[in-house]
């Protein structure tokens, strides 16, 4: 059995006791950085209990383990899958072994819990009844600039709250497609969510643009906008 764990996305205490109880149950943990996993597993190991063993598994190297994975998995193995924070296959790897887990009739179980879009759209003051996550947009402008024009024809139907992450590294330049495709509309930014300097601030692409020249934007990202609201 694999089970697809949520982990914390920034504060250690938002983990579950049902993730911790099927962490410390498993025999194998496949991480997206072993390091963290381990720390998030010391912190809360207690004295009788034993590490499980774990293994790397990142976008990289996936296609790799896969085959390994469904084979221990068969033999009646049991499984956890975590990554870095949230959830597993949630714009982080796990969908391939997913699929490969599907086809070879192995049960997949999700243990939910954090999970920054989710807690974003919550506290954004944004509708909620529909939503729409992209995801981390595409590296290249003219392939973001598409992704946004798709998208505002499809809110032309359909009005829902869109969601996408994005890195200190390319925030600007993504605020500035955004600007070009819709206007200067207001838009939510999430930053560093549940860490000690966690923000949400609604303000124009205009005036986030003018904070990012002065102050150079550090963390991680959640923008929000629903552009009929």
């Amino acid at each position: 059995m694999l089970y697809l764990v949520s982990t914390p996305i920034g504060n250690l205490e938002d983990i579950t006791l049902r993730a911790l109880n099927t962490l410390f149950l498993v025999e194998i943990v496949l991480c997206e950085d072993t390091r963290k996993t381990f720390n998030l597993l010391n912190h809360y190991k207690k004295p009788e209990q034993s590490l499980p063993k774990l293994i790397s598994y990142f976008e990289e190297n996936e296609l790799k383990r896969i085959p390994e994975v469904i084979l221990e998995l068969k033999k009646g193995t049991e499984i956890a899958l975590v990554t870095n924070s949230g959830t597993p296959t949630i714009s982080d790897p796990g969908f391939k072994l997913v699929r490969g887990c599907w086809k070879g009739n192995i049960k997949v179980i999700s243990i939910p819990g954090p999970s920054s879009p989710i807690a974003a759209l919550a506290s954004s003051g944004l509708p909620t009844d529909k939503f729409l996550f992209l995801g981390f947009p595409p590296n290249k402008s003219g392939q973001r600039i598409k992704l946004f024009e798709n998208v505002k024809s499809s809110l032309e139907s359909l009005s829902s709250t869109i969601i996408f992450f994005e890195s200190p590294f390319r925030i600007q330049k993504s605020l500035e497609d955004l600007k070009e495709v819709f206007g200067d509309i207001e838009i939510v930014v999430c930053r560093e969510l549940t860490k000690i300097y966690e923000e949400t601030e609604s303000k124009k692409i205009s005036e986030f643009l003018e904070k990012f020249e002065i102050k150079q934007p550090k963390g991680e990202f959640v923008i929000l906008f629903n552009h009929k609201n």
